[in-house]
Protein backbone atom coordinates (compact mmCIF):
# COMPACT_ATOMS: atom_id res chain seq x y z
CA UNK A 1 0.00 0.00 0.00
CA UNK A 2 1.61 3.73 -1.23
CA UNK A 3 1.08 6.70 1.05
CA UNK A 4 0.82 10.14 -0.16
CA UNK A 5 2.14 13.06 1.70
CA UNK A 6 1.77 16.64 0.14
CA UNK A 7 4.77 18.60 1.25
CA UNK A 8 3.83 22.00 2.48
CA UNK A 9 5.77 25.19 2.08
CA UNK A 10 7.74 27.01 4.97
CA UNK A 11 6.19 29.59 5.65
CA UNK A 12 2.73 27.74 6.18
CA UNK A 13 1.11 29.20 3.10
CA UNK A 14 0.05 28.01 0.07
CA UNK A 15 2.82 28.27 -2.73
CA UNK A 16 1.69 29.57 -6.22
CA UNK A 17 3.95 26.95 -7.63
CA UNK A 18 2.01 23.72 -8.27
CA UNK A 19 2.53 20.79 -5.50
CA UNK A 20 5.01 18.53 -6.34
CA UNK A 21 4.10 14.85 -5.28
CA UNK A 22 7.26 13.34 -3.64
CA UNK A 23 8.02 9.64 -4.16
CA UNK A 24 7.41 7.62 -1.29
CA UNK A 25 9.80 7.69 1.54
CA UNK A 26 8.59 4.15 2.98
CA UNK A 27 10.26 0.69 1.45
CA UNK A 28 7.95 -2.44 1.38
CA UNK A 29 8.47 -3.96 4.25
CA UNK A 30 10.23 -6.43 2.91
CA UNK A 31 13.15 -4.79 2.02
CA UNK A 32 13.26 -3.67 5.96
CA UNK A 33 16.60 -4.96 7.46
CA UNK A 34 16.14 -6.70 10.80
CA UNK A 35 17.43 -5.24 14.13
CA UNK A 36 20.73 -6.16 14.66
CA UNK A 37 21.80 -9.33 16.76
CA UNK A 38 24.74 -10.32 18.81
CA UNK A 39 26.62 -12.70 16.66
CA UNK A 40 26.41 -15.99 18.99
CA UNK A 41 29.31 -19.07 18.98
CA UNK A 42 29.58 -21.80 16.75
CA UNK A 43 29.41 -25.31 17.76
CA UNK A 44 30.88 -28.44 15.31
CA UNK A 45 27.82 -30.24 14.13
CA UNK A 46 28.33 -33.98 14.53
CA UNK A 47 26.76 -36.27 12.17
CA UNK A 48 25.63 -39.48 13.21
CA UNK A 49 25.53 -42.32 11.02
CA UNK A 50 24.30 -46.46 11.67
CA UNK A 51 27.57 -48.64 12.77
CA UNK A 52 28.49 -50.27 9.12
CA UNK A 53 28.29 -54.16 8.63
CA UNK A 54 32.19 -54.50 8.48
CA UNK A 55 32.55 -52.75 11.66
CA UNK A 56 29.97 -54.73 13.40
CA UNK A 57 31.53 -58.10 12.39
CA UNK A 58 35.13 -57.12 13.09
CA UNK A 59 33.63 -56.37 16.76
CA UNK A 60 32.48 -60.08 16.71
CA UNK A 61 35.25 -61.40 15.40
CA UNK A 62 37.62 -60.07 18.07
CA UNK A 63 35.13 -61.19 21.14
CA UNK A 64 35.47 -64.41 20.11
CA UNK A 65 38.87 -64.75 19.62
CA UNK A 66 38.79 -62.93 23.35
CA UNK A 67 37.01 -65.93 24.25
CA UNK A 68 38.63 -68.39 22.54
CA UNK A 69 41.98 -67.75 23.45
CA UNK A 70 40.63 -67.60 27.18
CA UNK A 71 39.14 -71.10 26.61
CA UNK A 72 42.47 -72.46 24.75
CA UNK A 73 44.72 -71.42 27.46
CA UNK A 74 42.77 -72.67 30.74
CA UNK A 75 42.39 -75.93 28.31
CA UNK A 76 46.15 -75.33 27.98
CA UNK A 77 46.82 -75.42 31.76
CA UNK A 78 44.46 -78.25 32.86
CA UNK A 79 46.34 -80.59 30.25
CA UNK A 80 50.34 -79.26 29.95
CA UNK A 81 53.03 -81.66 30.69
CA UNK A 82 54.43 -81.41 33.92
CA UNK A 83 57.91 -80.10 34.19
CA UNK A 84 60.99 -82.40 33.61
CA UNK A 85 62.95 -82.53 36.83
CA UNK A 86 66.59 -81.35 36.11
CA UNK A 87 68.43 -84.37 36.57
CA UNK A 88 66.17 -85.62 33.52
CA UNK A 89 67.90 -85.13 30.09
CA UNK A 90 66.27 -85.44 27.11
CA UNK A 91 66.26 -85.29 22.96
CA UNK A 92 63.97 -85.73 20.15
CA UNK A 93 65.06 -88.48 17.13
CA UNK A 94 63.00 -91.29 15.66
CA UNK A 95 62.47 -94.81 16.03
CA UNK A 96 64.67 -97.31 14.26
CA UNK A 97 64.98 -101.15 13.87
CA UNK A 98 68.25 -102.21 12.74
CA UNK A 99 67.67 -103.38 8.70
CA UNK A 100 69.34 -106.44 7.64
CA UNK A 101 69.67 -106.82 3.87
CA UNK A 102 69.19 -109.74 1.70
CA UNK A 103 71.47 -110.15 -0.96
CA UNK A 104 72.35 -112.19 -3.38
CA UNK A 105 75.65 -114.30 -3.39
CA UNK A 106 76.37 -114.96 -7.12
CA UNK A 107 75.21 -113.43 -10.20
CA UNK A 108 71.49 -115.17 -11.26
CA UNK A 109 68.37 -114.47 -11.74
CA UNK A 110 65.81 -114.75 -9.58
CA UNK A 111 63.64 -117.88 -9.98
CA UNK A 112 61.05 -117.49 -7.05
CA UNK A 113 59.87 -114.91 -4.45
CA UNK A 114 57.97 -116.66 -1.00
CA UNK A 115 57.47 -112.94 0.64
CA UNK A 116 56.30 -109.61 0.38
CA UNK A 117 56.66 -106.10 2.05
CA UNK A 118 55.01 -105.82 5.46
CA UNK A 119 55.44 -109.81 5.82
CA UNK A 120 56.66 -110.70 9.01
CA UNK A 121 59.40 -113.55 9.29
CA UNK A 122 60.94 -116.11 11.06
CA UNK A 123 65.16 -117.28 11.10
CA UNK A 124 65.41 -119.61 8.73
CA UNK A 125 62.32 -119.01 6.35
CA UNK A 126 62.95 -119.07 2.79
CA UNK A 127 62.58 -115.31 1.17
CA UNK A 128 63.96 -115.99 -2.35
CA UNK A 129 64.78 -118.44 -4.50
CA UNK A 130 67.36 -118.09 -7.32
CA UNK A 131 67.74 -119.72 -10.45
CA UNK A 132 70.23 -122.90 -9.98
CA UNK A 133 69.74 -125.38 -12.87
CA UNK A 134 73.74 -124.76 -14.09
CA UNK A 135 74.93 -125.16 -10.56
CA UNK A 136 72.15 -128.62 -10.92
CA UNK A 137 74.09 -130.08 -13.47
CA UNK A 138 77.61 -128.98 -12.08
CA UNK A 139 76.83 -130.77 -8.99
CA UNK A 140 75.90 -133.87 -10.82
CA UNK A 141 78.89 -134.45 -12.79
CA UNK A 142 80.88 -133.71 -9.58
CA UNK A 143 78.94 -136.15 -7.65
CA UNK A 144 79.76 -138.80 -11.06
CA UNK A 145 83.61 -137.97 -10.54
CA UNK A 146 83.05 -139.28 -6.97
CA UNK A 147 81.45 -142.37 -7.53
CA UNK A 148 84.71 -142.56 -10.39
CA UNK A 149 87.23 -141.96 -7.58
CA UNK A 150 85.72 -144.08 -5.39
CA UNK A 151 85.67 -146.94 -7.75
CA UNK A 152 89.77 -146.60 -8.29
CA UNK A 153 89.82 -146.25 -4.48
CA UNK A 154 88.15 -149.52 -4.14
CA UNK A 155 90.53 -150.74 -7.29
CA UNK A 156 93.80 -149.62 -5.31
CA UNK A 157 92.74 -151.14 -1.81
CA UNK A 158 92.65 -153.89 -4.06
CA UNK A 159 95.69 -154.14 -5.29
CA UNK A 160 97.09 -152.99 -1.82
CA UNK A 161 95.37 -156.44 -0.42
CA UNK A 162 97.13 -158.32 -3.72
CA UNK A 163 100.25 -156.80 -2.96
CA UNK A 164 100.28 -157.63 0.67
CA UNK A 165 100.02 -161.01 0.01
CA UNK A 166 102.76 -161.23 -1.88
CA UNK A 167 104.80 -160.07 0.54
CA UNK A 168 103.76 -162.56 3.00
CA UNK A 169 104.26 -165.39 0.68
CA UNK A 170 107.94 -163.83 -0.04
CA UNK A 171 108.50 -163.59 3.28
CA UNK A 172 107.47 -167.04 4.22
CA UNK A 173 109.39 -168.40 1.37
CA UNK A 174 112.72 -166.22 2.92
CA UNK A 175 111.73 -167.77 6.09
CA UNK A 176 112.05 -171.46 4.93
CA UNK A 177 115.55 -170.84 1.96
CA UNK A 178 116.97 -169.27 5.66
CA UNK A 179 116.00 -172.58 7.51
CA UNK A 180 117.12 -175.30 4.64
CA UNK A 181 120.78 -172.91 4.13
CA UNK A 182 121.25 -173.14 7.70
CA UNK A 183 120.54 -177.06 7.52
CA UNK A 184 122.26 -177.49 4.00
CA UNK A 185 119.71 -178.19 2.26
CA UNK A 186 119.57 -175.34 -0.09
CA UNK A 187 122.13 -173.35 -1.65
CA UNK A 188 123.03 -169.82 -1.19
CA UNK A 189 121.72 -168.73 -4.55
CA UNK A 190 118.06 -169.63 -3.51
CA UNK A 191 118.43 -167.56 -0.47
CA UNK A 192 119.50 -164.62 -2.38
CA UNK A 193 116.65 -165.01 -4.80
CA UNK A 194 114.05 -165.60 -1.84
CA UNK A 195 115.62 -162.31 -0.33
CA UNK A 196 115.48 -160.14 -3.63
CA UNK A 197 111.77 -161.52 -4.17
CA UNK A 198 110.64 -160.25 -0.99
CA UNK A 199 111.66 -156.63 -1.24
CA UNK A 200 110.54 -156.47 -4.70
CA UNK A 201 106.87 -157.90 -3.06
CA UNK A 202 107.61 -154.84 -0.30
CA UNK A 203 108.14 -152.25 -2.91
CA UNK A 204 105.01 -153.23 -4.62
CA UNK A 205 103.17 -153.19 -1.44
CA UNK A 206 104.34 -149.54 -0.89
CA UNK A 207 103.08 -148.68 -4.18
CA UNK A 208 99.99 -150.01 -3.67
CA UNK A 209 99.57 -148.20 -0.75
CA UNK A 210 100.74 -145.08 -2.12
CA UNK A 211 98.00 -145.28 -4.88
CA UNK A 212 95.42 -146.01 -2.05
CA UNK A 213 96.54 -142.45 -0.56
CA UNK A 214 96.46 -141.03 -4.04
CA UNK A 215 93.20 -142.61 -4.97
CA UNK A 216 91.56 -141.45 -1.71
CA UNK A 217 92.40 -137.61 -1.49
CA UNK A 218 91.21 -137.80 -5.32
CA UNK A 219 88.06 -139.00 -3.49
CA UNK A 220 88.34 -136.42 -0.93
CA UNK A 221 88.51 -133.82 -3.69
CA UNK A 222 85.57 -134.73 -5.95
CA UNK A 223 83.24 -135.06 -2.58
CA UNK A 224 84.91 -131.36 -1.45
CA UNK A 225 83.73 -130.11 -4.65
CA UNK A 226 80.38 -131.44 -4.93
CA UNK A 227 80.07 -130.17 -1.23
CA UNK A 228 80.95 -126.64 -2.72
CA UNK A 229 78.36 -126.93 -5.59
CA UNK A 230 75.97 -127.71 -3.40
CA UNK A 231 76.75 -125.29 -0.61
CA UNK A 232 76.52 -122.51 -3.34
CA UNK A 233 73.28 -123.76 -4.65
CA UNK A 234 71.93 -123.50 -1.43
CA UNK A 235 73.56 -120.10 -1.00
CA UNK A 236 71.45 -119.25 -3.66
CA UNK A 237 68.25 -119.94 -1.62
CA UNK A 238 68.11 -116.41 -0.02
CA UNK A 239 66.64 -117.15 3.98
CA UNK A 240 65.59 -114.96 6.71
CA UNK A 241 68.88 -114.52 9.04
CA UNK A 242 66.54 -113.60 11.92
CA UNK A 243 62.87 -112.73 13.19
CA UNK A 244 61.79 -109.84 11.70
CA UNK A 245 59.59 -107.94 9.35
CA UNK A 246 59.84 -106.77 5.55
CA UNK A 247 60.18 -103.89 4.58
CA UNK A 248 61.62 -103.30 0.99
CA UNK A 249 61.16 -105.22 -1.78
CA UNK A 250 63.66 -104.45 -4.51
CA UNK A 251 63.91 -106.75 -7.06
CA UNK A 252 61.37 -109.37 -8.55
CA UNK A 253 61.05 -112.49 -10.26
CA UNK A 254 62.82 -113.28 -13.83
CA UNK A 255 65.47 -110.44 -12.66
CA UNK A 256 68.59 -110.94 -13.27
CA UNK A 257 71.45 -109.08 -10.54
CA UNK A 258 74.61 -109.32 -10.03
CA UNK A 259 76.55 -110.66 -6.98
CA UNK A 260 75.83 -109.17 -3.92
CA UNK A 261 72.21 -107.77 -5.94
CA UNK A 262 69.58 -107.18 -3.36
CA UNK A 263 66.41 -108.47 -2.96
CA UNK A 264 64.74 -107.76 0.46
CA UNK A 265 65.34 -105.08 3.16
CA UNK A 266 64.37 -106.67 6.58
CA UNK A 267 63.91 -105.40 9.87
CA UNK A 268 65.44 -106.91 13.33
CA UNK A 269 62.71 -106.41 15.45
CA UNK A 270 64.43 -107.16 18.01
CA UNK A 271 67.20 -104.67 17.75
CA UNK A 272 65.21 -101.46 18.40
CA UNK A 273 66.33 -97.71 19.18
CA UNK A 274 66.81 -94.00 19.13
CA UNK A 275 69.32 -92.08 18.72
CA UNK A 276 69.30 -88.97 19.54
CA UNK A 277 71.51 -85.82 20.12
CA UNK A 278 72.34 -83.85 22.97
CA UNK A 279 74.61 -81.22 24.17
CA UNK A 280 77.74 -81.04 25.72
CA UNK A 281 76.49 -80.29 29.36
CA UNK A 282 73.74 -82.93 28.79
CA UNK A 283 75.92 -85.53 27.61
CA UNK A 284 78.48 -85.38 30.04
CA UNK A 285 76.08 -86.75 32.54
CA UNK A 286 74.94 -89.66 30.57
CA UNK A 287 76.60 -93.37 31.13
CA UNK A 288 76.19 -96.31 29.25
CA UNK A 289 73.61 -98.28 30.33
CA UNK A 290 71.64 -95.63 32.05
CA UNK A 291 67.68 -96.12 32.69
CA UNK A 292 66.09 -94.50 29.98
CA UNK A 293 62.71 -94.06 28.50
CA UNK A 294 61.22 -93.55 25.11
CA UNK A 295 57.91 -91.46 24.33
CA UNK A 296 56.64 -92.01 20.75
CA UNK A 297 54.93 -89.01 19.15
CA UNK A 298 51.96 -91.76 18.22
CA UNK A 299 51.78 -93.02 22.04
CA UNK A 300 52.16 -90.04 24.33
CA UNK A 301 50.64 -92.65 27.34
CA UNK A 302 53.08 -95.25 26.84
CA UNK A 303 56.58 -94.26 27.93
CA UNK A 304 59.04 -97.49 26.73
CA UNK A 305 61.62 -98.91 29.06
CA UNK A 306 65.03 -98.65 27.38
CA UNK A 307 68.56 -98.75 28.52
CA UNK A 308 71.80 -96.14 26.92
CA UNK A 309 73.55 -98.64 25.00
CA UNK A 310 76.07 -96.02 23.28
CA UNK A 311 77.63 -93.04 24.12
CA UNK A 312 79.55 -91.25 21.20
CA UNK A 313 83.11 -90.30 22.48
CA UNK A 314 83.68 -87.50 19.97
CA UNK A 315 81.69 -84.44 19.48
CA UNK A 316 79.71 -84.30 16.09
CA UNK A 317 77.22 -81.65 13.84
CA UNK A 318 73.89 -82.43 14.45
CA UNK A 319 72.19 -84.11 11.02
CA UNK A 320 69.87 -81.77 9.74
CA UNK A 321 66.79 -84.22 9.58
CA UNK A 322 67.05 -84.11 13.27
CA UNK A 323 65.09 -81.06 15.16
CA UNK A 324 66.91 -80.01 18.71
CA UNK A 325 66.69 -77.43 21.01
CA UNK A 326 69.97 -75.97 20.27
CA UNK A 327 71.21 -74.19 16.88
CA UNK A 328 71.81 -76.93 14.46
CA UNK A 329 75.55 -75.35 14.09
CA UNK A 330 76.95 -76.37 17.94
CA UNK A 331 78.30 -79.54 18.41
CA UNK A 332 76.17 -82.29 19.57
CA UNK A 333 76.96 -86.03 21.33
CA UNK A 334 75.03 -89.09 19.78
CA UNK A 335 73.26 -90.96 22.43
CA UNK A 336 71.61 -94.63 21.68
CA UNK A 337 68.52 -95.66 23.28
CA UNK A 338 68.09 -99.12 22.96
CA UNK A 339 64.60 -101.18 24.20
CA UNK A 340 65.22 -104.39 25.86
CA UNK A 341 65.36 -107.42 23.12
CA UNK A 342 62.91 -109.47 24.56
CA UNK A 343 60.23 -106.42 25.14
CA UNK A 344 60.65 -105.53 21.54
CA UNK A 345 60.14 -109.08 20.33
CA UNK A 346 57.43 -109.43 22.20
CA UNK A 347 56.06 -106.55 20.60
CA UNK A 348 57.26 -107.29 17.37
CA UNK A 349 54.21 -106.29 15.76
CA UNK A 350 54.18 -102.41 16.81
CA UNK A 351 57.14 -101.95 15.84
CA UNK A 352 57.71 -98.91 13.08
CA UNK A 353 60.30 -97.64 12.26
CA UNK A 354 60.37 -93.96 11.50
CA UNK A 355 58.19 -92.91 14.16
CA UNK A 356 59.21 -90.04 15.69
CA UNK A 357 59.30 -89.36 19.48
CA UNK A 358 61.27 -88.43 22.96
CA UNK A 359 63.77 -90.19 24.64
CA UNK A 360 64.55 -89.55 28.52
CA UNK A 361 67.57 -90.74 30.08
CA UNK A 362 67.76 -90.69 33.79
CA UNK A 363 71.16 -89.18 35.46
CA UNK A 364 71.06 -90.06 38.84
CA UNK A 365 70.06 -93.98 39.65
CA UNK A 366 69.21 -92.45 42.98
CA UNK A 367 65.83 -90.21 42.07
CA UNK A 368 62.48 -91.82 40.72
CA UNK A 369 61.10 -91.06 37.33
CA UNK A 370 58.05 -88.68 37.14
CA UNK A 371 54.51 -90.43 36.99
CA UNK A 372 54.37 -89.11 33.29
CA UNK A 373 57.38 -91.03 32.91
CA UNK A 374 56.92 -94.37 34.08
CA UNK A 375 56.83 -97.43 32.10
CA UNK A 376 53.58 -99.58 32.58
CA UNK A 377 55.94 -102.04 34.80
CA UNK A 378 56.45 -99.47 37.37
CA UNK A 379 53.40 -98.38 37.71
CA UNK A 380 52.13 -102.07 37.82
CA UNK A 381 54.84 -102.49 40.72
CA UNK A 382 53.67 -98.94 42.15
CA UNK A 383 50.42 -100.27 42.53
Amino acid sequence: MSVKCEVSSVNGTDDKHPAVEAEPLVEPAAAQLPATVKPQPSHPVIEHHPPGRRTVWTRRVAVLALIGGGIGFLFWQAHRAPAIPAWIVYGNGRLEADPIDIDTKFAGRIAELRADEGDKVVAGQVLAVMDTRDLAQTLKKQQAQTGQAQKVVEETQASLEQARSSTILAQQEMDRAQTLLAQGWTTKEVYDQRTQALDSARALQTAADHRVTEAQKALQAAQHDAMVTQVNIDDNTLVAPKDGRIEYRIANVGEVLPAGGKVFTMLDTAYVYMDVYLPTLAADKVKVGADARIVLDAFPDRPIPSKVSYLASQAQFTPKMVETRNDRDKLMFRVRVKIDPDLARAHADAVRSGLPGMAYVNTDPAQPWPSQLQGRETQGNKE
